[in-house]
């Protein structure tokens, strides 16, 4: 388990709004967007490993208190204030989440901090998509999505919300032509995991082709590596750190993906 306190902490404001951001490393950046509950001892040593890189990271409080282990009480709250807030769209469909405004800007930020080729974006779950809005913008290089979980597919509007990727119109032109330049986005999911339906990963294969790079993991019944049929987020709490399982193998392609991109000349 990584500390916290090894990360130095900073205020971040962009266009008058001021969110706390831990950084860590040196090099080229990536923004590492944490799953719900917030950002986790897991989250923080997933952190670690792109550090361990020759890379810097970002990480922004969107959610949570940072350093606290995930609970069931603690999951259901910050959930139910994600669901209220403003700055993420919960269900809607053909728009991303007003967040990702900030979070490009973020991007920005930090890329004129650290330099490189790009910056590197990873979202996991509740912001598991936010690195495809993310990526509108150049700044963006190797975008990320882990278990991308928005919008959510419940309700009356479920199939459309699981094929929906939480992008407009604009940002799906701006994407594509992004791809068009040589960009790859990278996708995690666990095949059983109902928050991120094989429809949403269809979808990214429809829009983006051979640079949709996607990453399904078996967690179907009696799967012959042990994944709970539960099975959610990839690189932090249902990761198997042994050396040759697929969760492993997962975390080394995302950290591949990162030093190939960022690192070259």
């Amino acid at each position: 388990m990584s500390d916290l306190a090894t990360f130095a902490k900073d205020s971040v404001t962009i266009d008058g709004v001021a969110k706390t951001v831990y950084r860590k490393g040196t090099g080229p950046c990536v923004i590492v967007m944490s799953e719900i509950p917030g950002i986790t001892p897991l989250v923080l040593s997933f952190a670690d490993q792109v550090v361990a890189r020759g890379l810097s990271v970002a990480l922004p409080q969107m959610f949570g208190t940072p350093g606290k282990a995930p609970s069931g009480p603690y999951i259901a709250q910050s959930m139910a204030k994600a669901c209220v807030s403003s700055e993420f769209s919960i269900l809607a469909t053909g728009k991303a989440s007003p967040i990702t405004t900030w979070l490009r800007g973020l991007a920005k930020v930090e890329h004129d901090r650290c330099g490189g080729t790009g910056v590197g974006a990873i979202g996991m779950c509740l912001t598991g998509g936010f690195a495809l809005a993310m990526m509108v913008d150049d700044v963006v290089v190797a975008p990320v999505l882990s278990q991308p979980s928005l919008p959510a597919p419940i309700g009356r509007k479920a199939k459309a919300r699981a094929a929906d990727l939480g992008i407009s119109d604009a940002d799906r032109a701006a994407i594509l032509r992004r791809v068009e330049a040589g960009v790859c986005v990278l996708g995690l999911r666990f095949t059983g995991d109902k928050a991120v339906p094989a429809a949403r990963f269809q979808a990214l294969r429809d829009l983006l082709g051979d640079a949709f790079i996607g990453v399904e993991l078996d967690s179907s019944e009696g799967n012959p590596h042990g994944h709970p049929k539960g099975a959610h987020s990839v690189v932090t709490e249902h990761l198997d750190d042994r050396e040759g399982t697929p969760t492993r193998q997962a975390l080394d392609q995302v950290l591949n993906f990162f030093s190939e991109r960022l690192l070259s000349a």
